[in-house]
């Protein structure tokens, strides 16, 4: 038949003269069986697919273009640089593995591809045209031979690294999300460097087709056992076993607990991970072998649960102490509300029969939060750190990772309003087709949702995950496409006020039904749209403002809190040294608070803390410490000469700046009309500070400073307007 040449066969500009190629055809074999049984889209996704796994082998490469020659044939030109039969099986080995989980998805299956090979010379003598089919017939007749792994020099290769040992190992943490420790190491074998056997695909695959899996399962137990290292209590070495090892007559647990013995391990140690992607054949044998090395003290983990060949029947009959989430099931789980849900449900089931799950390829701290968040016991992939030799650190964010439910639940005492995280929203109207709303979402990326508002009032919302999932069902497109966006938006999502604290919007979210627990938040401000924020967005901000409260810092501020405060008493004191502590204490401020909201209360808290810092610049000098306990409370600790210049300074730029702060008409008649604590509506001041100050000038107790700065500030604090109150009696720490 004829076909098109790639671009860069016909440009033979491009080429040096006589450059040697290699044609490489990777075919579907049992194409019309395959098409005729399961379908024209079942056959095309599967060549879709095809083609796209080698693009990725070929690492996208300019020189390379993946052609389709006939139904179910893909060829391709590859520089000559290797024997060209260890090229092509290497492309057919990684396009099998590839097209696994969509083959036993569709037909129960797995797949075996056909490969052909031959030599392209393209020169002047040489054209492409002319060449090309020639090599292309001579590949498809290779295709229809049965495959000589023997008559292959990967072979060779392969048996070199078998008898010279020629295998290292890297180990990867599962990390037990509940506790935050390392629940064990999974070990990972890769061939010699710089060798297409680094891949353990083309490693293990070679090995199944020369009938040498059990001699390569047995060295990389050995590789895996001997350089694992010292283990911590409770953690155990998680080792790769391919079921059909199980059966083999070498694999004694004699011999595995000699090697173990020698590296300091026990079975209680050892977990054997069974790949669910291989069938089991012999059952009865299976589980017998099973039951003999569990009854030794080993422990059994399922491999890629969700891809393979066990349901949860076959799990259930296996009882394993650990179930390995696939990869595919992890991918996007925090957009996707049904991938939540079938975890969720796993994960009750796993309880129910005494197993943990582990998330595989967790690669980002998002999936990380979700897992932890909908009660998956561990997780592994880079997220938590890569495969290494010697086993790695968990990665820094990592080590900090915390849920939403975990930050929500905990109490932080200076959060800030939720109307500081939001973005602009993108907002349409309830008239608007759906077919408008999916085109917005494929050419703006950055959005993950759509607001529907009316008359700037928000409606519902448009998740483009819940979108996606409505048109991909049956009869989606031809029920939604072109129907009013209202039809299928949530009409009641979270909306809340633009002052709303992050730590209280953060509590509402986890309180949504599973299905909407990560959908975005919408803000607004008097009941009209004012923006939008992420779950993760909420995360982040509340996250940052725990490490600054465990570092000792005012996330609103950004000065020292109470931890600095005792610290530089204390030590002020053991030095011996005469100093004064000013404390500054907002009058009215709840008031203030309740009647403009949370956003414009930070202000005036920002505002105090600019003042202050200012004048602590300005007359106290390098060693005075302004810190901020919480809220509107303030502390200088300051040498005493330094006091009087402090307290003008603060309470007259205070009071002049403070009235910036109201509207116009609270600012002219100097006053505002509110409830106070008691519920009963009266005339409040506007917002003042107090200035409360005492001296220290020897040995004293942090109660006895509690206790006289109590005195002091509720003293300040009767005074009316910005005041300052001076302790008149002896300092602290006086001989008596």
């Amino acid at each position: 038949m004829h076909m098109e040449l790639p671009d860069e066969v016909l440009q033979k500009k491009r080429f040096a003269q006589n450059t040697v190629f290699t044609l490489i055809l990777i075919a579907i074999k049992d194409y019309y069986i395959l098409k005729e049984m399961y379908g024209t889209s079942f056959i095309e996704q599967l060549e879709f697919e095809l083609k796209q796994i080698l693009k990725d082998e070929t690492n996208n490469s300019n020189e390379i273009d993946i052609t389709s020659v006939g139904p179910g044939e893909v060829a391709f030109l590859s520089p000559q640089k290797n024997a060209p039969a260890d090229v092509a099986y290497e492309f057919k080995t990684q396009a099998q593995n590839g097209l696994k989980k969509t083959m036993f998805r569709q037909t129960g299956l797995g797949i075996d591809l056909g490969m052909g090979y031959a030599t392209i010379e393209i020169g002047e003598k040489n054209a492409a045209e002319e060449s090309f089919p020639v090599a292309l017939e001579e590949a498809r007749r290779m295709i229809r031979i049965p495959l000589n792994m023997k008559g292959l020099s990967i072979a060779s290769r392969f048996n070199t690294i078998l008898s010279q040992g020629l295998v290292s190992t890297k180990y990867q943490p599962i990390l037990n999300f509940k506790t935050g420790s390392i629940l064990g190491w999974e070990a990972l074998t890769r061939g010699p460097q710089g060798s297409s056997f680094r891949s353990p695909v083309i490693l293990f695959e070679t090995a199944e087709q020369l009938g040498r899996l059990f001699a390569l399962e047995k060295l990389c137990r050995e590789s895996a056992i001997a350089h694992a290292g010292e283990l911590q209590a409770g953690q155990k070495l998680f080792l790769n076993i391919h079921p059909k090892t199980m059966a083999d007559p070498e694999f004694t647990p004699g011999k595995t607990l000699e090697l173990m013995d020698k590296a300091g391990l026990n079975a209680d140690n050892v977990v054997f991970e069974i790949t669910e992607r291989h069938s089991v054949q012999e059952f009865d044998l299976f589980y017998r072998t099973l039951d003999h090395y569990r009854s030794q003290g080993f422990k059994v983990a399922v491999d890629d649960a969700g891809a393979g060949y066990a349901g949860l029947t076959t799990i259930a009959e296996l009882q394993p102490e650990y179930i390995k989430l696939d990869k595919s099931l992890i991918d996007d789980i925090h957009k996707d509300p049904v991938k939540r849900a079938l975890v969720e449900t796993t994960v009750t089931f796993a309880d129910k029969i005494g197993s943990q799950i582990i998330g595989e390829g967790v690669e980002s701290m998002e999936q990380a939060v979700c897992l932890k968040d909908i009660g998956v016991h561990c997780g592994q992939g880079f997220f938590m750190a890569r495969p290494a030799f010697p086993k790695p650190e968990l990665t820094t964010s990592c080590q900090e990772l915390q849920s939403v439910g975990d930050i929500a639940n905990k109490s932080i005492t200076c959060s800030l309003p939720i109307g500081d995280l939001a973005k602009p929203p993108h907002a349409i109207t309830p008239t608007h087709l759906v077919s408008t709303a999916q085109s917005f979402f494929k050419k703006n990326s950055r959005f993950s949702s759509i607001i529907v508002a009316e008359d700037n009032i928000p409606k519902g919302l448009v998740m483009e995950y819940h979108l996606n999932r409505q048109l991909s069902s049956q009869y989606g497109i031809a029920l939604y496409y072109k129907r009013a966006i209202e039809t299928v938006m949530d009409p009641t999502p979270l909306m809340v006020d633009i002052d709303m604290p992050v730590e209280q919007a953060a509590r509402k979210a986890m309180k949504r039904e599973p299905l909407k627990t990560y959908d975005d938040i919408i803000i607004t401000r008097k009941g009209f749209l004012y923006g939008v924020v992420s779950v993760q967005d909420l995360l982040n901000a509340m996250a940052k403002i725990q490490v600054e409260m465990a570092k000792g810092t005012n996330p609103l501020t950004g000065l020292p809190g109470n931890v600095s405060i005792e610290q530089e008493v204390e030590s002020r004191i053991q030095q011996k040294r005469r100093f004064s502590i000013i404390y500054a204490d907002l009058d009215h401020f709840k008031v203030y608070n309740d009647t403009y909201g949370f956003k414009n209360g930070d202000q005036i808290i920002r505002l105090a803390a600019d003042i202050m810092s200012w004048a602590t610049k300005k007359h106290a000098g390098q060693e005075a410490r302004l810190c901020h306990i919480g809220g509107d409370d303030f502390v200088l600790i300051s040498s005493p000469e330094a006091v009087e210049k402090f307290c003008t300074s603060v309470t007259r730029c205070f009071g002049r700046l403070v009235r910036n702060c109201y509207c116009a008409e609270d600012k002219k008649r100097g006053w505002i009309k509110a409830r106070g604590r008691d519920g009963m509506e009266r005339n409040y001041p506007l917002v003042s500070i107090s200035l409360g100050v005492i001296e220290i000038c020897g040995q004293c107790s942090l109660m006895e400073i509690g206790e006289r700065a109590a005195h002091i500030k509720k003293f300040a604090k009767s005074k009316p307007g910005n005041s300052v109150a001076v302790d008149r009696r002896p300092p602290l720490g006086t001989e008596k």
